[in-house]
């Protein structure tokens, strides 16, 4: 019965947020503040699903600042969720057959964010080069998924080499932003699907010491670790609701 109400008021709220987001996209298209934007817009569809999302940032996280952010990439809900996290100024690294998807598409065109063909590695490299100049002409952050596609479960993937390439190539920092786990967290037919957490960790600087591959892994097994304390600390904040 809960879900009989859920999949339409959901519908009309992606339907309502859809229209704002394109109608601020040709306002103000490929505009800095576009995700970040987008990303609030997009979590009010947690509502819907009976999630609350609570993102915390680390102080040394300057919002006036570049990085390149990697964030885990668990489900279908990652828009509603940690995209929330998007902050002023970021921009994602995106499929370019994204473009393609009705509406939302045009959005994500719209919105600034930097198409990735990923079938073809010399492009992808091209990519990484508008990436670079993105963030040294206008001081914007680029946002990664550093997995490259969804985990649905089967826990944090290894990390491809885009994120960790660009921080290298422009010297700035990695932030990570880990969310709490959100496999089978949501119940269509059940109101209180519980909390989402989600933390912007401090930048860390890739040095010398440690070549990408070493910090690929680094960064991959800080993800871990913090996925595990967000759970715990879930948990203990839905014992208390």
């Amino acid at each position: 019965m809960i879900a009989l109400l859920r999949v339409p008021a959901l519908l009309l709220t992606f339907l309502l947020v859809n229209i704002a987001l394109f109608a601020v996209c040709i306002f103000r298209p490929f505009h800095k503040d576009n995700v970040h934007t987008a990303g609030k817009l997009y979590s009010l569809m947690s509502y819907v699903m009976g999630l609350k999302v609570i993102v915390r940032k680390d102080p040394a996280v300057d919002i006036n600042e570049p990085y390149v952010f990697i964030a885990n990439h668990q489900n279908s809900y990652d828009v509603m969720t940690i995209c929330k996290a998007a902050l002023p100024g970021v921009v994602t690294i995106g499929k370019k057959s994204l473009k393609w998807i009705p509406i939302f598409g045009q959005i994500y065109w719209l919105s600034g964010n930097i198409l990735i063909d990923r079938k073809n590695s010399g492009k992808a490299r091209n990519t990484l080069d508008i990436a670079a100049n993105r963030i040294a002409k206008k001081r914007t952050s680029v946002w990664f998924f550093p997995e490259g596609t969804r985990s649905y479960g089967r826990g944090l993937l290894p990390f491809k080499q885009g994120a960790f390439r660009l921080a290298k190539t422009t010297n700035e920092p990695i932030v990570m932003v880990t969310a709490s786990n959100l496999h089978n967290k949501v119940k269509w037919n059940r109101w209180d699907n519980g909390i989402v957490l989600i933390d912007i960790s401090a930048p860390e600087a890739l040095t010398e010491e440690k070549s990408i591959k070493v910090w690929m892994q680094y960064f991959n097994d800080q993800m871990k670790n913090k996925m595990v304390e967000l759970d715990a600390e879930v948990a203990e904040m839905e014992k208390s609701r």
